[in-house]
Order: C-alpha cells, then sequence, then structure tokens
C-alpha cells in the first residue's frame, strides 16, 4: 500500500470514527424566572442525539447557579416525588424531553439575580468527557403552559 493511500484509509477511518459518536443538541431551552426570596428554580429543554451512539448527560454545571442537578419527577399514588438522576441515556436518533413534571434541571442558589429575557448559560457534561455548552432563556412562569 502506498503511502497516499495509507493516509487516505487512516482520514477515511478518523471520519467514520467521528460520525460514530453520539451528538447532544439542545433545543427550545427556557429557566423559570426566580421569584423574590426564592432560592431555586427549574431548567427545562429538549436534548436530541443525532449521532450513531447513546450519549449519557451526567450532570450538569453554570456559572449563574451554585448547585444544578439533572432531576426526575415521578407520581407514586398519586404523589409527586422528586429524586435525583445521575445519568441519563439519550438514544441515537432519539429526544429526551427536559419538561414540567418528567425530567428536569435543579439550579438553586442563584449567584446573581436573573430576570424574564435574561439567558442563563448551562453546560451539560457527557459521560465522554464532552460538554455542550448552551442558553437558556429566562421566562416568566406564568407564561409558560405546564
Amino acid at each position: 500500500m502506498t503511502m497516499r493511500a495509507c493516509g487516505l484509509a487512516l482520514l477515511l477511518a478518523v471520519a467514520g470514527a467521528a460520525h460514530a459518536e453520539g451528538r447532544l443538541a439542545v433545543h427550545d431551552a427556557w429557566v423559570r424566572a426566580i421569584p423574590p426570596g426564592a432560592s431555586m428554580t427549574a431548567g427545562y429543554a429538549t436534548l436530541s442525539n443525532d449521532g450513531d451512539s447513546p450519549v449519557t448527560v451526567l450532570t450538569a454545571q453554570s456559572d449563574t447557579f451554585r448547585n444544578v442537578s439533572l432531576h426526575e419527577t415521578i407520581l407514586t399514588q398519586d404523589i409527586a416525588k422528586m429524586r435525583e438522576v445521575h445519568r441519563l441515556v439519550v438514544a441515537p436518533g432519539a429526544t429526551v424531553k427536559l419538561e414540567p413534571g418528567g425530567y428536569h434541571l435543579m439550579l438553586m442558589s442563584p449567584r446573581r439575580n436573573i430576570a424574564v429575557g435574561d439567558k442563563v448559560g448551562i453546560t451539560f457534561l457527557l459521560q465522554d468527557g464532552q460538554r455542550v455548552d448552551t442558553s437558556f432563556d429566562v421566562t416568566d412562569p406564568s407564561a409558560v403552559d405546564d
């Protein structure tokens, strides 16, 4: 095999491997505005994987909040309970909604005031070491239909 053919084979192998990875995309991201005196709020978005392998979200972080965690609301005997989720898998070609009453981000202890119309930066941390930076719109809670 010539040097040129080896180089081309290596380039195609690398390109194929990059395509085989999962790729997390974040859409329709929003955060509830924080009422006066409150120390937490929630974040919602649609997560999609347009790659060929699963994407595992381990957690999220934000410079705006001291603590960010992924939670799920579970209904047991007509009682809603929240529990922390330590990994959320998004299958290839699938979407997972972070929405009221389901999976969502708990955003606690804000470092600054946030108001309707602001943007909040949130980074999703993935199992493979990738970091996905996103921007969430701060929305008036009364304007959002649960």
